[in-house]
Formats: structure tokens, sequence, C-alpha cells
């Protein structure tokens, strides 16, 4: 199985670089906020703790989606702000998955006005809470797993570079 992580902190371009990525490689995506959207739409209007148990909670949903695909050996993609030192523990019992990493980062400026153009973005869920949440450098890390790693650290909003595409073909070939 191969499983592709892609992480870092919100609005950094996880989720935009994950549905490209599943598509060009043809596989599920997980992603940490579809799951927390529909808790968030059964809780209702949820404070900023709340929302945090609920990614909690999200988190081990998505980690409990990913074990049957890990048993029949299908390769994924999990798309989320994991927390580098608490999410290793599932993801290591995958064993022996092939695991490579993307963490996505952007200027703390850019990643701000990204965050307030989600306030008034419709398509957006309002439960989400990121412009109270405290910035994590848990989520701007990668994991300590083995496997390769790549910095996504664009300049500018458009597609990921070339080079970045070439060597996530060549480790998804392998």
């Amino acid at each position: 199985m191969r499983l592709l992580i892609v992480t870092g902190l919100p609005a950094a371009g996880k989720t935009s670089l994950a549905g490209l990525l599943a598509t060009r490689y043809r596989v599920p995506l997980l992603t940490k906020d579809a799951i927390k959207e529909q808790l968030l739409d059964e809780a209702g209007a949820v404070d900023a703790a709340t929302s945090h148990r609920l990614s909690n909670l999200a988190f081990r949903l998505l980690f409990a989606g990913l074990r049957p695909l890990a048993v029949a050996g299908v390769d994924a993609l999990l798309e989320g702000n994991f927390r580098a030192g608490e999410h290793e523990p599932p993801l290591r019992a995958l064993a022996p998955a092939r695991i490579a990493q993307v963490l996505c980062r952007v200027t703390e400026h850019t990643r701000l006005q990204r965050i307030a153009a989600r306030a008034g973005d419709a398509s957006r869920h309002p439960g989400h809470g990121e412009a109270q949440a405290p910035r994590d450098a848990r989520n701007d890390s990668f994991l300590d797993l083995p496997g390769e790693r790549w910095l996504y650290a664009p300049a500018a909003d458009g597609p990921p570079p070339a080079q970045l595409l070439r060597q996530l073909d060549d480790w998804w070939r392998d």
C-alpha cells in the first residue's frame, strides 16, 4: 500500500493539492475536514473547544476509515492538518505501507488572507473556526514517519511546480 499524506497549517493549500493528486493517481482521498463537516452539521453551532474536540474525533474516524484500505492493500491519499507528535501511532500501525508526506506551507500573511477570505465564502463550512484557532506549530511540521518528504511552498496561487509533480510521480511509480 502507498499512502501519501498532505499536511500543513489551515489555509496552506492542502485541500487543493490533495484533490489534484488524488485525481492524478486515481486513489481514494480521505480528508479530516470532510469528516469534521459531517460532525459539525450534526452538532450544530459549536464553540472553539467543541470544534477542537470534533477535529480530534474526525482524525480518529479518518484513521479508522483508512484501516480497511490498508488491509486490502488499496493506495490512498490523506489530507488534514496533522499534528506532529500526536498522529503518528495510527499511521505507523499500517506497516508495511510505503508512506510519503507533502508539507504545505505559505507565508503567514498569505495564510491569514486566505482565512479571512474563507469567512465570506458560502461554500466553506462555517463551523471550522480557523480564524479563532491559535497557530499550532505541530501542524506546520512533517510527521515523524519513515518515507520521503516534500515541502510545497508556492510563492503564488496556481498549480504545483512541475518539479514537485515529477518527484511525486517518481515516488508513486516506484
